[in-house]
């Protein structure tokens, strides 16, 4: 109410603070990716693999665009190696 009162929150809105389980979850997922997870630990409660598996995307829409836009290289004769026709 305080926050609200001083213009940094809308009236009637309040934050939450992130539960312990997604700052957990977005810390796993920031170091290992989920196979390592899965490999490394024999069970892992199903809520917690969710959020594990949330968090391992990424969030902006330059990193979506980024990591979406898979090039292997086939299309650019420059990037064939040598001796290999392409087209």
């Amino acid at each position: 109410a305080a926050a609200a009162a001083l213009g940094l929150l809308p009236l009637g809105k309040t934050q939450s603070p992130e539960s312990l389980l997604d700052i957990a979850a977005r810390k796993v997922a920031e170091k290992w990716p989920f196979q390592r997870v899965e490999e490394r630990f024999e069970r892992i409660p199903e809520p917690v693999q969710r959020r594990i598996v949330y968090w391992s995307f990424p969030r902006s829409e330059r990193e979506i665009c980024m990591y979406s836009s898979f090039n292997t290289g086939a299309e650019d004769p420059a990037a064939a190696p040598a001796g290999v026709a392409t087209g």
